[in-house]
């Protein structure tokens, strides 16, 4: 390991965590253009330094960024039709036939179809530009740059397009197995289809430098997410099935999970196929390395996702139903976040989601690279063992801490749900844990998303991160998830009602943030990830 530097990762930060579908346009769904410039200018004029967003990678399957089709690439969902026209790529004519009606969801299967609908006009538009026009350089600069990747994820997502979304498990064999032969056929044969996916993924990168250049103008870092399995059904586990625990027809022996928890009695069963990590040792983790320096091309700090399964993950048999019989498998975290530490040096821009069954040798990994952990102050109370540990006043300046995450109901929700909504206890238990609630607080609970968010605001925590439905004091209607549903997730989004409650909000925010010394303005930042 090389030698510790003394610079924190935070410095009594605090942000919004708010996905980029979640944000208010007329086309249908949040994207990397003006309402990502406008969310921009909110943090910075009500003194947020962060913005925390969930994966940005393509989704699959139930539309979950947290099941990607590349953990490379980027959502075309998020290509901004407004870019393309003042880039002269899109007519007002194409622009207006994809707007759609605002709403309070996103309608992913319409959105799909219309964004598709406009590649080919996009992709007509920008190669007839003279090859000498300053996109055209930029496309084959980053073309050159992302050769380890770029590649086999257009010829994954045409295959899978053309057998009509079928899982590459169930391609013909000359597919599935990747013979060369057949595959130079195929990508000849599919060229116009290939070079629109580059097209495609270049526009995203050029549209989102320009969101991450504004954010670093303002003081704004970004927090992306990096979930630490990737989805079966990818172009990870196509292109190198060798780096997972496979048979020979490419079906996981094993998949990941967590055992029964707080969100749900059977464990989750999440179906990924587990690592095989001697396979990554012997590269000397060159796949996780470019999997890392990847993401940080995206954002500045990333939050991995389920970081105990750096020391040990659930392993569940295949055919399984449920993740109840399964059990703890050693990985290698200590070697894997050396390599970290050789390529990035200290301290690490990472945050360990430290959430779950948390042993000592976890504790160990984590506090051996120094990195913070999350604290849940949802967590706070009821009959969990380390509930005190989620009390505000518990937080130490190396702790990132939120009302709520993704996964969880918001406060408003959580707080008036009943027995047997999404909840595994009892009504007595429920009934027990808000009275327990209002009397920490000394509140009536009928602004208690305030008390949740002052708390934090005031607390030691190296930063205090809201999801936005809790800034606007939502009910379980605005949940984004649903740990253990497939279906109704990652949906929500701001509607115009919305956005007039949340500006009405931000001076409140505002007047906690000067109060709690936090954010922009109130400290001096010296964060090795703003250059």
């Amino acid at each position: 390991m090389t030698e510790r530097s003394e610079k924190l990762l935070f410095n009594r930060d605090c942000g919004i965590l708010l996905h980029p579908t979640s944000l208010p346009n007329a086309y249908g769904v949040g994207d990397f253009g003006p309402s990502a410039m406008w969310w921009i200018d909110q943090l910075r004029e009500n003194q947020q330094s962060l913005w925390q967003v969930l994966p940005l990678n393509p989704c699959g399957y139930g539309n979950s960024p947290y099941q990607a089709l590349s953990a490379f690439a980027g959502n075309p969902l998020f290509l901004s039709p407004e870019d393309l026209h003042q880039k002269g790529l899109l007519s007002i004519q194409d622009l207006q036939s994809v707007s759609q009606p605002s709403t309070g969801l996103v309608d992913y299967l319409s959105v799909s179809k219309s964004k598709t609908r406009i590649l080919d006009q996009i992709a007509f538009n920008f190669f007839a530009l003279d090859s000498g026009n300053i996109l055209h350089r930029q496309y084959r600069n980053f073309l050159s740059s992302s050769t380890d990747w770029i590649e086999d994820y257009a010829l994954f997502v045409t295959l899978k397009s053309f057998y009509g979304g079928e899982p590459w498990t169930n391609w013909p064999d000359s597919f599935r197995d990747r013979d060369p032969l057949s595959l130079n056929r195929f990508a000849h044969e599919h060229s116009k289809e290939i070079n629109q996916i580059y097209l495609e993924q270049f526009l995203l990168r050029q549209q989102w430098e320009q969101v991450r250049q504004h954010a670093r103008a303002s003081g704004v870092r970004i927090i992306g997410d990096l979930p630490i399995f990737v989805a079966h059904d990818s172009a990870d586990v196509w292109c190198r099935p060798d780096l997972f625990r496979l048979d020979s027809k490419g079906q996981p022996f094993v998949v990941a999970g967590v055992p029964p928890d707080y969100f749900s009695e059977t464990g989750q069963l999440w179906g990924n196929p587990l690592y095989d990590w001697s396979a990554h040792h012997a590269e000397k983790f060159s796949w996780w390395r470019r999997r890392v320096s990847e993401v940080l091309k995206w954002v500045d700090i990333v939050r991995i996702d389920h970081f105990r399964g750096f020391s040990a993950c659930w392993e569940v048999s295949g055919d399984s139903k449920t993740a109840v019989s399964g059990r703890w498998v050693e990985a290698p975290g200590n070697e894997l976040f050396d390599c970290f530490v050789e390529d990035l040096g200290f301290p690490l821009p990472f945050i360990a989601e430290d959430l779950g069954v948390i042993t000592q040798d976890v504790r160990n990994l984590k506090e051996r690279f120094r990195l913070p952990g999350i604290r849940i102050e949802q967590f706070a109370f009821g009959n969990d063992s380390e509930k005190n540990t989620f009390l505000p006043e518990a937080y130490d300046s190396n702790s990132v801490a939120y009302t709520g995450t993704h996964d969880n109901d918001t406060v408003m929700g959580w707080f008036q749900r009943q027995e047997g909504e999404a909840c595994t206890m009892s009504q007595e238990e429920v009934d027990s844990e808000r009275l327990e609630v209002l009397a920490y607080f000394g509140t009536d609970g009928s602004r208690l998303h305030w008390d949740f968010i002052r708390s934090l605001y005031c607390s030691n925590a190296a930063a205090a991160i809201i999801p936005i439905q809790d800034l606007l004091g939502l009910g379980s209607e605005a949940r984004m998830n649903i740990p253990g549903t497939a279906e109704g997730n990652w949906d929500w989004r701001l509607s115009m009602a919305n956005v007039a409650i949340c500006k009405s909000a931000f001076p409140e925010l505002l007047n906690l943030s000067v109060i709690s010394r936090r954010g922009i303005g109130t400290v001096m930042h010296e964060h090795s990830t703003l250059k």
